[in-house]
């Protein structure tokens, strides 16, 4: 990895301590980045196995882990101060987090649950997790962006099929709204030096999403660690003018990026008009 890529600016990624979140978290930490790893409290075991991760590798004083929810308007707030108060300033912003299915009912295999018999409670916390938090985050985030001049946000979301698949619900909605944001966020910042672009891992991933009862054969899966070479590329400053876009994880070929030319090469996020 190219470590001039990073030019020590700071990134923050919501949901750091497992899953493609760890995996991004310790992709950027290697390659130069300052990473603010956010986490819910609850998770502080996992934070410190991340740590302890990057450490045994060299670059875990690049990692700070902040414990808050993203859902929480003063966490929002206090995590972006926390994270300029110990690296000087943010630069860009992974939108992560995030629930499933799982707690629901089956994800792949047997019959999955008809939106109208999921509990009102689990529907309303998947979507704060899902869409409020990234909104409150980001919101809490981009003054700083704008007042510099450049920034980075990055939603992770799905495949449009995953979106819309029989018994998705909530997780589909949100994600279609996550991807809907991107795009309406890149045009409300356009002009401005800060972009916004969408990222999905191209297929199901590794992570506690998919639970193993359900597929034991993880090598099926796409790897946690394949968001790291296009997550590094789209908050370095080779990614300059790339907004409203969509990328995909699975596959990344990184030399395709070394020549963008026009945006118009790379997928609009959102939906066909």
């Amino acid at each position: 990895m190219n470590k001039k890529l990073s030019l020590q600016k700071t990134i923050l990624v919501t949901g750091a301590a497992r899953g493609l979140g760890r995996a991004m978290t310790l992709a950027l930490a290697k390659s130069g980045f300052r990473v603010g790893a956010i986490d819910l409290a609850a998770s502080s075991d996992l934070t410190l196995d991340l740590i302890n991760s990057a450490k045994s590798e060299g670059f875990d004083d690049l990692i700070f882990p902040i414990f808050g929810d993203i859902t929480n308007e003063d966490d929002c707030s206090k995590i972006v101060q926390d994270c300029v108060a110990r690296f000087g300033q943010v630069h860009g912003l992974v939108n992560n987090a995030g629930r499933g299915m799982q707690d629901i009912g089956p994800v792949l295999v047997g019959q999955r649950t008809k939106f109208y018999e999921v509990d009102p409670s689990l529907w309303r916390g998947v979507v704060d997790t899902n869409l409020n938090g990234p909104f409150i985050i980001t919101r809490a985030i981009v003054p700083h962006f704008l007042s510099n001049g450049w920034g980075r946000v990055v939603n992770i979301v799905t495949s449009f099929s995953t979106m819309q698949a029989v018994g998705f619900s909530p997780y589909g909605p949100t994600k279609a709204a996550l991807e809907a944001s991107t795009s309406i966020w890149a045009k409300d910042l356009s002009d401005t030096g800060v972009t916004v672009n969408a990222l999905l891992p191209g297929r199901a991933a590794n992570t506690r999403m998919i639970p193993e009862s359900e597929i034991t054969d993880r090598a099926s899966l796409v790897q946690p660690e394949e968001m790291g070479p296009p997550i590094i590329w789209l908050m370095s400053t080779e990614s300059d003018g790339v907004t409203g876009k969509r990328f995909i994880a699975r596959g990344w070929n990184t030399p395709v990026t070394q020549n963008i030319g026009q945006e118009s090469q790379f997928v609009s996020a959102g939906f066909p008009s």
